[in-house]
């Protein structure tokens, strides 16, 4: 008869005193009740800023940034890695409120990408509204209704900004991070793309419409003789592109001509200080920069890159290091590769499985919150 397996985590775990031992067990602190939050807001009338609404806890950390009500500090870190993530079908992978959940639901304005989960739903609003809102055709979420309240469920008021200020405050290392923008605000995207073409990625995404003016993009291969002027007349940008050459094409530039080249180019793409205009770039390694050029790129860049992966099963097939400053690439879209492997994989100069630009592709999918966008359906291939 095979032994039980001991499951650490579940419910009714046992405490092991040794024999003899005159140890009491520690009692295990109470877990928090998400269930309960109705019960303490309406019967013991605690103010539900003084309730994690993602978990119930009374342990508090800060406000939560879209709806009124707090956070803890665990769900404050999940919130500040998840928010940003988006599945490849465009909708944001987690739930809004408490950025986790297995089923979610998913709002149908075609201007919005949220999804919220059912135990949300039924626990914030009323129980069984998640079942109700699962079978109608047409369902706008809570961000989106005309009306701010439904149930204990109340959206803060200028929560675009909130959010902002939110990520100001928490996140541990700064990023740059712009407040998001009104649908019947946002305009097509201006692109500048360099030494590596992502046409065919952004109008996948629905970012550049095909046979119109909607959205504009110039694409340069060699900067060497451009000036800030000519930046500046071809320009307003709002994303700007840049990756060293594939792995398996040759190039007669040494690796690091590619990232100065870009930073220069970035520098004189940038909004004046103090400009609102949200502005994004992203510079993409793929594997040809040295240790050293690599060390640079994080000092000129300021920020951290992260690793991105095409990986089959355990085999990883093509990976490039990215650094940018679009929300959430430096999260679950870092991959945890070893430098063995990576440098591996360099020196198999056999063309990769996939693109680098279609590797990062979905990278880009948080602009949604910034830009129009055209298609009705994103496409997960090319």
């Amino acid at each position: 008869m095979a032994a039980p397996v001991l499951d650490p985590e579940a419910e009714h775990s046992m405490d092991i005193i040794l024999v003899g031992s005159s140890e009491l067990p520690s009692p295990r602190p109470a877990r928090p009740r998400r269930d309960l939050i109705a019960h303490e807001v309406k019967v013991n009338q605690r103010d539900i800023e003084d309730l994690c609404i993602c978990c119930g806890s009374f342990q508090v950390h800060t406000r939560h940034p879209l709806f009124e009500g707090g956070m803890c500090a665990p769900c404050k870190d999940k919130f500040l890695e998840c928010l940003f993530l988006y599945d490849d079908d465009g909708y944001q992978s987690y739930c809004s409120i408490c950025c986790a959940g297995e089923t979610l639901l998913i709002c149908e304005n075609p201007d919005c990408t949220r999804c919220y989960c059912f135990e949300c739903v039924d626990t914030l609003v009323s129980p069984g509204t998640s079942g109700r809102v699962h079978t109608m055709s047409n369902w706008v979420c809570f961000l989106c209704l005309p009306f701010p309240r439904s149930g204990l469920l109340q959206r803060r008021r200028k929560w675009r900004a909130g959010l902002k200020a939110f990520y100001d405050r928490e996140a541990e290392s700064p990023l740059e991070m712009y407040k998001t923008v009104p649908v019947w605000k946002r305009e097509p995207v201006r692109v500048l793309s360099l030494f590596g073409d992502i046409k065919k990625e952004l109008m996948s995404l629905g970012f550049l419409e095909n046979g119109s003016e909607a959205g504009t993009r110039r694409h340069l291969d060699d900067v060497t003789n451009v000036v800030r002027r000519e930046v500046e007349d071809w320009g307003p940008f709002d994303l700007v592109y840049g990756s060293t050459p594939p792995l398996g094409r040759a190039f007669d530039r040494p690796p690091g001509w590619y990232l100065f080249q870009f930073h220069r180019i970035l520098q004189y793409a940038r909004p004046r200080p103090g400009s609102q205009q949200p502005f994004f770039w992203m510079f993409v390694d793929n594997l040809v920069l040295s240790e050293d050029d690599r060390a640079v790129a994080t000092r000129f860049l300021e920020t951290d890159p992260v690793t991105v992966q095409d990986a089959h099963g355990r085999t990883v097939r093509n990976a490039v290091h990215v650094w940018s400053n679009i929300p959430a690439v430096r999260s679950r879209h870092s991959a945890v590769v070893s430098q063995e492997e990576l440098s591996l994989l360099a020196q198999d100069r056999q063309p990769p499985a996939q693109s680098p630009a279609a590797l990062v592709k979905n990278c880009f999918l948080p602009l949604r919150e910034y830009f129009k966008y055209f298609s009705a359906e994103l496409t997960s291939c090319l």
